[in-house]
């Protein structure tokens, strides 16, 4: 019944997102040809339009059912529809001109086609969101509630029971516990829904009360009964959870993943794990390097002779780091300091009045422009616009043995800038601190995140009182 109505929701939400297109496409063709706000100087019949809005529309429901939007997201935010929202329609868009391209279809005003992409992303978003808001409501006040039956009046069970409650706007609602060993009187059951039965009672207490999901919070030990409770779940229809024991040990977003036939927990969801995101991040390096190249190359040929002219020495200082997978490459800057010995440079961590440095040089550490010939590392693959900044060799070694979980930083690649420098921590500052905001950057990665971070960068600006 349950999966009957949400496949129900989602053909509703496909047909609904459907309509909304072509809506928004009548109404971006009158405004940008009927209104006269707009000027423009021939028009295509608005069949041709028309025919190119069913493409789209079609196009937007595949990658909306492709980037899973259509199954329920009770437990979502709606910043994540919101980025889904914008990945479809923007792919969607990139998808038409490309047919449009093949089909020689070059008449279709492209100053139309941005106001369709716009106006789509935020009539979406906004039903979208009315939506969201008014289920929200109607869980509040008891409509649409989801039913659970929690196994288990330990420590796990407590705690899940009590965080569930915290969020009232989810709908759910704990009908009670199941357990072998305490009784009320000893669980305090005033603070929580009563014990009902013992876990045996599992089957006819299912068929008694409408149940939904069952959760299991059971100890380790009680292993052998999850394969009957399991099976006595699916016969009747109701969702299984399994609240792991050792959950203290997981992340805040656990991922299961298949290896050789065997379903495997990764205690590290890496977003960028997946080969789509990987695409998209990738993609965007190359573009954003190659126009960043481009935008300042008279400023590098300008910091290349005044680098030469100041200190005798070579431009571009070369230095080993640690990349994605514990790689080795050789990091490109500016070179802000005299000449020194490999010894040193690699091992020595540098200071706010460090000798080593140039006058020049100083002011390019200050301003971060020593770091421009990085965006050729990011052209070569080696970093990322965006990402966990890389660390020497050295000091990697060092590191790994004194912070916990340093080496996590290198399930991806590095990047010119990232969470922790936007925030602040550059220069001498926290190791602790900015690895907790990198740690938090890999797990929770998207490409608005990566968007944020850069504009973050630019607004707080380049000079920095911890880059030196």
């Amino acid at each position: 019944m349950i999966r009957r109505s949400q496949s129900f929701l989602s053909q509703f939400y496909a047909l609904t997102d459907f309509v909304c297109v072509q809506i928004v496409f009548l109404f971006s063709w009158w405004l940008k040809f009927k209104s006269g706000w707009i000027p423009y100087e021939n028009s295509l019949p608005i069949e041709t339009y028309a025919l190119w809005s069913l493409v789209y529309g079609g196009t937007a429901i595949f990658l909306s059912y492709f980037f899973n939007f259509y199954t329920p997201k009770r437990k979502k935010r709606f910043s994540f529809e919101l980025f889904i929202i914008v990945q479809v329609y923007c792919i969607s868009l990139l998808i038409l001109l490309s047919i449009l391209f093949i089909f020689k279809e070059l008449n279709i005003s492209r100053s139309y086609l941005l106001l369709y992409l716009v106006n789509n992303i935020l009539l979406i978003s906004f039903y979208r969101y009315i939506l969201k808001i008014s289920l929200k409501r109607l869980r509040q006040k008891g409509y649409n509630k989801q039913f659970l039956l929690i196994l288990g009046a330990g420590t796990l069970g407590k705690k899940f029971y009590t965080n569930l409650m915290q969020h009232p706007e989810l709908g759910y609602e704990v009908i009670g516990f199941l357990d072998d060993f305490q009784k009320n009187h000893e669980f305090g059951f005033e603070n929580y829904k009563p014990i009902i039965g013992k876990v045996d009672d599992l089957e006819s207490i299912i068929n008694e009360l409408l149940i939904d999901e069952v959760i299991i919070a059971l100890p380790l030990h009680a292993h052998k009964k999850y394969g009957r409770i399991i099976n006595i779940c699916e016969k009747a229809g109701v969702k299984t959870l399994i609240i792991p024991d050792f959950y203290d040990y997981l992340p805040s977003k656990p991922f299961f993943d298949n290896f050789a036939g065997i379903p495997l927990i990764n205690v590290r969801d890496i977003p960028l794990d997946e080969f789509r995101n990987r695409f998209i991040k990738r993609a965007f390096d190359i573009i954003f390097s190659l126009i960043a190249i481009i935008i300042t190359s008279p400023l590098l040929i300008l910091i290349a002779i005044s680098i030469k002219i100041t200190s005798p020495g070579e431009i571009i200082f070369k230095q080993e780091r640690v990349g994605l997978n514990r790689r080795h490459f050789m990091m490109y800057k500016f070179r802000s300091m005299r000449i020194q010995t490999e010894e040193t440079s690699d091992k020595q961590w540098t200071t706010r009045d460090d000798p080593r440095k140039t006058k020049f040089g100083s002011f390019l550490r200050k301003t971060s422009l020593d770091e421009l010939p990085q965006f050729f590392n990011v052209l070569f693959g080696h970093m990322s616009v965006v990402g966990p900044r890389p660390e020497r060799p050295f000091f990697v070694e060092q590191f790994k043995e004194e912070i916990p979980k340093y080496m996590i930083k290198h399930h991806i690649r590095p990047g010119i800038t990232g969470w922790a420098q936007s925030n602040g921590f550059r220069g001498d500052t926290s190791i602790e601190e900015r690895i907790k905001y990198d740690i938090f950057y890999i797990e929770n990665w998207s490409f608005l995140f990566d968007i944020k971070i850069i504009w973050k960068t630019i607004i707080n600006g380049f000079v920095n009182k911890n880059a030196y």
